[in-house]
């Protein structure tokens, strides 16, 4: 499970950030909203809210990015634009087996090489105080090479610098270094990664295909999402065959209501035509003629109830997109839930309604990022204090953030644009900057 993560000069995030999973164990509200991972707690699930363009995309993005590091599929570590530094940081805590892990890396992004490594295992006594167990510490600019390995810690000098040291050496030689890869590959091979707008059906047509069960799952899903779905079904190759008025589906798939580029054409296309949703004992192929939100459930189903029933790690950008509030609301309970024991869900979202800790989250599930002309911010609701801020979880959250009293909310004035518009026309009268009419609506 996902403990912290820790971001230094990469993307948007210019100083050192942390977002954090752990939970408060002071509070006692919602308890079934924490899970033990190893000796200290961390939450089930965790969202980040605020304006466009300021970090919340990023945040999924370098979440993929460690992924594809550890799992060594050539991602790369991209450093701030605006900074000289051309060294970026990433430092990962995470549980396995009841223990607890941390890994942290440097890249610099100038001469493609890993500066720096180190992999701890980190203890805690009764009372929490903790100490770190180094395994293996590789740290180029100070020239350190460290680990109860002797073999392994001259190695490190040899080895090249363009990869993380269990991708260049051979790990069977050194024990210690193969328990480190098979930790860090388990777990990054845990997470998913998606994005709402570009969301691939690919794993829900492989369930369905799987077996009765996988299928009764997803059907089952999609129906309870209570989009009117009488059922939700992967035709057989018979069943295809006489199913659809073939007339009609030999049309461009753009005439008939595709409109995500990730159900676009491609090799899979007539497999994901397969995919048939019935209304009032009528078949029709999902992918023409279902709602864009109809689709996006369907494929997220696959992965919401893998991440349940794998515990899994499921990180998603812009969860809300497309979907009624309620139905993003139930896919946060669910994870929530008490019989759910491992999964974990990340979501960026826009919808204030999840801004919530009467009924679904606890204080420092809530998350917001903020930027200004200098930083980039990630900050959570955990952060404020009943004391010197008034935030309570039965505070009016919404309200409080309507007022900018949580930060992270964005200034748009999109009436300089309305005066422009207007100013072009000539039916229309001029209106002075400084008399501008009154809004038509409360902020």
């Amino acid at each position: 499970m996902l403990i912290s993560l820790s971001i230094n000069n990469c993307l948007i995030y210019d100083t050192e950030t942390e977002f954090s999973l752990q939970a408060n164990l002071q509070s006692k509200r919602f308890a079934q909203n924490i899970v033990p991972a190893g000796k200290i707690h961390v939450v089930k699930s965790a969202i980040v809210i605020g304006p466009n363009n300021s970090g919340k995309t990023n945040l999924v993005k370098i979440m993929a990015t460690l992924k594809g590091i550890i799992l060594n599929t050539q991602s790369k570590l991209e450093k701030n634009l605006f900074s000289s530094d051309s060294t970026c940081s990433l430092a990962v805590t995470f549980s396995a087996n009841g223990l607890e892990y941390l890994y942290s890396i440097k890249y610099n992004t100038g001469s493609s090489e890993y500066v720096y490594e180190r992999f701890a295992e980190v203890q805690r006594d009764k009372y929490g105080n903790r100490k770190e167990k180094v395994w293996l510490l590789r740290n180029c600019h100070e020239n350190k090479n460290e680990s109860e390995d002797g073999k392994l810690a001259d190695m490190m000098e040899l080895a090249s610098k363009g990869n993380l040291l269990m991708h260049v050496l051979d790990t069977s030689r050194f024990p210690i270094l193969d328990h480190m890869k098979s930790l860090l590959v388990a777990f990054a091979s845990s997470i998913d990664v998606i994005d709402m707008n570009n969301i691939p059906l690919n794993k829900t047509v492989e369930m369905m295909k799987a077996s009765s069960e996988q299928r009764k799952k997803i059907a089952d899903f999609v129906k309870n999402a209570d989009l009117f779905l009488n059922d939700y079904k992967y035709l057989s190759e018979e069943e295809f065959g006489t199913a659809f008025n073939f007339d009609m589906l030999q049309k461009q798939p753009d005439k008939n209501g595709v409109q995500e580029a990730s159900i676009r054409f491609g090799d899979a296309f007539m497999d994901k035509l397969h995919l048939a949703s019935v209304y009032k004992g009528v078949q029709v192929p999902s992918i023409l003629f279902d709602s864009t939100g109809t689709k996006k459930i369907a494929a997220l189903a696959s992965y919401v109830l893998n991440a349940l029933e794998q515990g899994r790690i499921l990180v998603v950008d812009e969860l809300d997109n497309s979907l009624h509030f309620k139905l993003t609301r139930e896919i946060i309970a669910m994870f929530n839930n008490e019989m759910n024991q491992r999964a974990q869900l990340i979501a960026t979202v826009h919808d204030v309604s999840l801004l919530d800790c009467r009924t679904l989250f606890r204080k420092e599930q809530i998350w917001f990022s903020h930027k200004d002309t200098k930083h980039a911010y990630l900050y959570s609701l955990g952060e404020f204090s009943a004391a010197e801020d008034g935030i309570r979880e039965t505070t009016d959250l919404i309200e409080k953030y309507k007022r900018g009293v949580l930060g992270a909310l964005p200034k748009p004035d999109l009436f300089n644009s309305l005066y422009e518009a207007c100013a072009l026309s000539e039916n229309t009268v001029s209106v002075r900057r400084d008399k501008s009419p009154s809004r038509p609506f409360k902020l």
